[in-house]
C-alpha cells in the first residue's frame, strides 16, 4: 500500500500541533480498514493521504465520503479554475494547511491569477477576477459566513453556472468544509514536500 512520506507543515496555529490520528501501520488495521485503504489506493487517488488518513478510523464513512469527493473532483461540471479557487476559499476560511497547500498551486495551474490566490491566503477579497471566478468566490464566502446565500448571490450563480452547477458548487463547498474539519480535528499536516506557502492564523 502506498503512503505519504514524512509529514509536512503542521496543522494548527496554537502551541500544540502534533498529529492526533496518524496513518496506522497495515498490520494494525482491521479487515474493514484494510479493505477501505485498498479501495483508495486502487482508485484515482492512488494513496492514503490528507483526510483519508484520519477517516480510516471510520472506514464505512470514509468509503462514502471518498465517493462523494471523487464525483465532485473528477466528474464535476464546474471549470477547473472555479473548483480550485473555491477550494482555496474554503481552506482559508477554516484554516486548513493540507487543502490550502494542495489546491493553491492547482488553482494557479488552472489559470487563476497568482495574485488572487495570494489575496485569499492573506484573508483578502481578490480583485479583478473574471465574472465566473468572482461569482464563485463571493458565493463560497457568503455561504460559509451566513450558512446560506442572498437572492442576488443565488441569481448570479445560476446565471453563471445554471441551477445544476449552483447545486454542485454548494456541495463542493460543503464537502471540502467537512474534510477540512476532519483534518483540523486530527491535526493532519500539510502535504510533504509542498512548495506552497502555508496559511497563517487569523488575524494576520
Amino acid at each position: 500500500m502506498s503512503t505519504s512520506p514524512a509529514p509536512g507543515l503542521p496543522q494548527g496555529f496554537g502551541s500544540a500541533t502534533t498529529e492526533r490520528l496518524p496513518l496506522p501501520a497495515r498490520e494494525a488495521m482491521d479487515a474493514a480498514q484494510q479493505a477501505a485503504a485498498d479501495a483508495i489506493v486502487n482508485g484515482p487517488r492512488k494513496a492514503i493521504f490528507g483526510p483519508f488518513v484520519a477517516l480510516l478510523q471510520a472506514p464505512g464513512v470514509m468509503e462514502h465520503i471518498g465517493d462523494t469527493g471523487a464525483a465532485l473532483r473528477f466528474k464535476g461540471t464546474l471549470p477547473d479554475a472555479v473548483r480550485e479557487l473555491v477550494i482555496c476559499v474554503v481552506a482559508r476560511e477554516v484554516g486548513n494547511q493540507f487543502e490550502w497547500q494542495t489546491h493553491a498551486p492547482l488553482a494557479v495551474k488552472a489559470g487563476v491569477d497568482e495574485a488572487a490566490v495570494t489575496a485569499i491566503g492573506e484573508g483578502r477579497r481578490p480583485r479583478g477576477l473574471p465574472a465566473d471566478l468572482a461569482c464563485a468566490t463571493d458565493f463560497a464566502s457568503e455561504l460559509m459566513l451566513r450558512n446560506g446565500v442572498s437572492d442576488a448571490t443565488y441569481a448570479e450563480a445560476v446565471a453563471q453556472f445554471g441551477a445544476p452547477g449552483t447545486v454542485e458548487l454548494t456541495a463542493l463547498i460543503g464537502y471540502f468544509t467537512m474534510i477540512c474539519w476532519v483534518m483540523n480535528v486530527a491535526r493532519t499536516p500539510g502535504p510533504a514536500g509542498s512548495q506552497a506557502t502555508g496559511l497563517a492564523g487569523f488575524p494576520l
